[in-house]
């Protein structure tokens, strides 16, 4: 008898082991960076069991246990799959994806106002997300900015610190800043619309190069930048980062997640201290402005009935900010006696997208923000108040197989007011400035084959002002393989000018401004081909995208700075001016955890104007536009998460605002600004991080003339002052902070 159970018991032991099941679990990261890909699909070959990879790429799954020596697959889009042999007693798998795609497989939204692959787009866009920031850690986004080929975030004054940001050479005016595709960083808000953004909120940067005037309108003729801000529901719980400079900058940023019902929300801060007086080059005048600003973020996500999105958010940021003497106090602010250029600023901002519960894509978007300034800049007061409110309605409808159309309306309104002569009237006295501006525009997404693509796009706006403007493009993308893609585009571009409120040298007291005529607007004929060819060799995966872009303007204002040492005159174009070049992005990405970066921009901004209107056409290079500069980036992760980045940028000469006999070159010279950070990961989502900024110690020379006579109370003298040379801090073409270091710690709660 017992032998009888024994044999039942032989006879059905496979058939208990196949009834049982098997719990194995594992990670799955980029096996170039070795980060973790969350979202991943893994799978049981040849069965629909399967899971997904959470945001850290971990996942669990449970087999039978007949599923031994069976394969594991393991799929994310733009990486080559990996198939894992499930071996007997072995539950827990570390399986590393190799990169097809790079980051052209990536969801982009900016160049078309709604969401494409990259790859797909019919217009070029660059992403890039906040770990490739982290390699050069910055407590802006303003000075992150600085690692993207072609963008060159520009200090416009050696004394307050302010800046804007060009691309491909243009005036930061001709830069339009995006939060979500929102365009609420305008004119007096250019130059803090990346300062308070909390890294921690981020989810990638969105650049397109080139004029999008027929989908944004005004300001954005030389380029785009989109900050897309994280979804609540990808978002890490908490999320933190702290770091320090031998400089004593403190920069700290903190992020939260929290869900109320059907509303996930997400709130950021922002903090950033530096209270040291530093003057390394002992010209009596702070290198750096003395900051403190604090940015508070918001962000709501809500969940609705078929998917529908629905967000709001909201941003105020509070900033203090001073540079001048050394012995500058609070109680100076105005004063004649110590020179000091005291900012203060406070912004908010609301945001909201809204889609309409009806049965076609119709989204509706508003946007509010105000921005109140308080400065003097030595003795001279600039108080300005501005409000913006723009909303505007599209609809979203695919045609057939072939058109994708986007149409919609929208409407700007800006209140401005200042105390300077830009809102007086003819009579001196004070009128703001109001401006409405409706649009309606139109765009096809046109797949002619599935190797061409046509876009083409009209956008009409009315200005009270200056009547009605019409703003054409067309672009076409032709993909003869998956490793070739061609695009061009031409377009037309306009802007309206809001010079008092964008250029800080009419603002610092050392020159007089003259408008001599009244300013018509700016417009531009715009043109780029754009090549990109990757392949994924056997070494490495390589990105190649190469950029010629060509602009000309029938009319631009340019601040003249050469006709009168003591005058900035601001008039119409009298002639043409033209922004040209060629822009080349590579990368490696290796298989084993190496990356390497470069890119270089060869451009040629200039203008030609015949003196007072009559005469030959003289040719000008524009201020602060080098015909060369680039960057470059080596990444390496050793074993133990331990990763090494080395980063830099260069740029080549660029003409600078000298005065008459000046003795400082008119031209500045090569320099190059190079980084180096060590980062150790640690498994409880800890990292630290410490490194060395611009190694070579580069800063410029002679960046304040008369530095000791502010106020030129001796300027007259023509015996300590033969050449007439007047205080002028406006030469200035790069940070006059030297080498530094930093250390820095970063953490992320997920669950």
């Amino acid at each position: 008898m017992n032998r009888k159970i024994l044999l039942l018991f032989v006879i059905l032991l496979p058939f208990q082991l196949l009834a049982q099941s098997l719990s194995i679990s594992g990670t799955v990261k980029d096996g170039q960076t070795l980060e973790p890909l969350g979202f991943c699909t893994v799978r049981l070959l040849e069965t629909t069991n399967g899971t997904m990879t959470d945001e850290k790429g971990r996942f669990k799954l449970s087999v039978p246990g007949s599923a031994q020596n069976q394969k594991l697959v393991v799929s994310f889009l733009g990486y080559r799959n990996d198939t894992v042999s499930i071996q007997a007693g072995k539950t827990s798998y570390a399986i590393s994806l190799r990169p097809t795609q790079g980051a052209l497989s990536e969801v982009v939204v900016t160049g078309t106002m709604k969401e494409i692959s990259r790859l797909e787009s019919a217009v070029p866009v660059e992403v890039y997300t906040p770990s490739y920031f982290k390699k050069n850690p910055t407590p802006t986004l303003f000075e992150a900015v600085v690692m993207i080929n072609g963008v060159q975030p520009q200090l416009n004054c050696n004394v307050c610190n302010t800046g804007d940001i060009h691309i491909n050479g243009m005036e930061g005016a001709y830069t339009l800043i995006l939060i979500d595709g929102m365009p609420i960083v305008s004119s007096l808000a250019t130059v803090y619309g990346l300062n308070g953004i909390p890294n921690s909120l981020v989810e990638r940067l969105e650049v397109v190069k080139g004029p999008a005037a027929s989908l944004y309108g005004s300001e954005a003729m030389g380029g785009i930048i989109n900050v897309i801000t994280k979804s609540a529901l990808k978002a890490p719980k908490v999320s933190a980062e702290v770091f320090a400079t031998s400089w004593q900058e403190l920069s700290t940023d903190v992020g939260l997640k929290v869900k109320a019902g059907k509303a996930h929300g997400l709130l950021g801060i922002n903090y950033f201290h530096f209270q040291n007086k530093v003057d390394k080059n002992e010209d009596g005048f702070t290198d750096l402005t003395l900051q403190q600003r604090i940015s508070v973020f918001n962000k709501w996500d809500f969940e609705r009935e078929e998917n529908r999105q629905a967000s709001m958010a909201a941003r105020y940021v509070y900033e203090d900010r001073w540079g001048g003497q050394t012995n500058w106090t609070k109680a100076d602010r105005g004063s004649d006696q110590v020179y000091g250029e005291s900012i203060y600023t406070k912004r908010w901002e609301l945001i909201g997208m809204y889609q309409l519960p009806v049965r076609e894509k119709i989204m509706a978007q508003l946007s509010l923000n105000g921005h109140k300034q308080n400065s003097f800049y030595g003795t001279m007061p600039f108080h300005a108040d501005q409000y913006v409110a723009f909303g505007q309605v599209y609809w979203d409808k695919q045609i057939g197989l072939s058109h994708n159309l986007l149409v919609g309306s929208s409407f700007r309104y800006t209140h401005y007011d200042d105390n300077t002569v830009g809102t007086a009237n003819t009579q001196g006295e004070n009128q703001p400035a109001t401006t409405p501006l409706p649009g309606l525009f139109v765009q096809d997404e046109w797949s002619l084959t599935k190797k061409h693509k046509l876009l083409l796009g009209y956008r009409y706006d009315y200005d009270k002002r200056h009547g009605h403007i019409q703003s054409p493009r067309v672009a076409l993308k032709w993909s003869p393989s998956p490793q070739h893609t061609f695009r061009g585009s031409f377009g037309t571009g306009y802007r309206v000018v809001s010079l008092f409120t964008e250029d800080h040298a009419a603002l610092t007291g050392a020159r007089e401004v003259e408008v001599p005529e009244e300013l018509n607007p700016e417009q531009s004929l715009n043109s780029n081909l754009n090549y990109v060819w990757q392949a994924p060799l056997e070494p490495f995966l390589v990105t190649v995208d190469v950029t010629g872009f060509y602009s000309y303007f029938s009319n631009k204002i340019i601040g003249d700075f050469d006709t009168d040492p003591d005058k900035i005159i601001y008039r119409n174009l009298r002639g043409h001016a033209i922004s040209r070049g060629v822009s080349v992005n590579s990368e490696l990405s290796f298989y084993i955890p190496l990356k390497v970066q470069a890119g270089v921009t060869y451009m040629q901004v200039y203008q030609k104007e015949a003196a007072e209107g009559e005469g030959p056409l003289v040719k000008k290079q524009q201020l602060h536009a080098p015909e060369w500069s680039g960057n470059f980036l080596v990444g390496y992760t050793f074993p133990g998460q331990f990763v090494i980045d080395f980063t830099g940028t260069f740029t080549g000469p660029m003409r600078l605002p000298i005065l008459p006999n000046d003795y400082r070159p008119e031209y500045s010279p090569w320099f190059s600004i190079m980084n180096v950070q060590l980062t150790k990961k640690f498994g409880n989502g800890i990292e630290v991080f410490g490194g060395v900024k611009n190694l070579l110690d580069f800063v410029p020379k002679d960046p304040i003339m008369r530095a000791f006579d502010p106020f030129d109370k001796t300027a007259n003298d023509p015996v300590t002052n033969p050449n007439g040379y007047t205080f002028d801090p406006s030469y200035n073409y790069s940070s006059l902070q030297g080498i530094r270091t930093f250390l820095g710690l970063r953490y992320s709660l997920f669950k």
